[in-house]
């Protein structure tokens, strides 16, 4: 096995290490809320700004698409496989390797929110940022949204244009026919 094969089965073997524990950590926080917080009244930790609350969400981000559990695990599904053949098409340079743990953790968010929807047809948010009157979320929908902010910035500010030429498919195939 060469040197860049054995580098890149490490790496990706280290996405799934992160995708794993962030996986755990999510489902012991929506477990330690439905022990502690299902039917109880919310739990203050800022008053007025931050708290525990319970809420079976039924629907997607924000609770749109209520009850739509079929549609919802089926754009879910795709867009896991999108990011995942988007890790395996990487390039293995060093300054890529902050994108792999990016999209390790949208993956162990998204995976996180599906669990319990396949498991418990909603799922288990419990923060409550009520200083704005923000939606009630999870830890799950919280790796989502930081590494997606994450990505945007690298994307926006850190990368060229030359350094996601291995996104452009015409030339990938250009250079394979050569």
């Amino acid at each position: 096995m060469n040197k860049e094969k054995k580098s890149r089965i490490i790496m990706l073997l280290i996405d799934v290490l992160i995708t794993a524990v962030l996986l755990v950590f999510d489902q012991f926080t929506k477990h330690l809320a439905v022990v502690h917080l299902k039917g109880q009244a919310p739990y203050v930790l800022i008053d007025g700004v931050l708290e525990l609350q319970y809420l079976e969400n039924r629907g997607s981000a924000f609770g749109m698409l209520q009850n739509q559990k079929v549609f919802i695990l089926f754009v879910g599904i795709v867009f896991l496989a999108v990011l995942l053949f988007f890790l395996l098409k990487l390039p293995e340079q060093k300054k890529f390797r902050i994108v792999h743990i990016l999209l390790a953790v949208i993956i162990a968010g998204g995976i996180g929110n599906m669990i319990d929807r396949f498991r418990l047809d909603y799922v288990v948010d419990f923060i409550s940022f009520v200083l704005i009157n923000y939606p009630i979320f999870n830890v799950a929908d919280i790796y989502v949204v930081v590494a997606t902010i994450g990505l945007f910035i690298l994307f926006l500010f850190v990368y060229k244009e030359k350094d996601l030429e291995f996104l452009n498919f015409k030339q990938n195939r250009y250079r394979e026919m050569k």
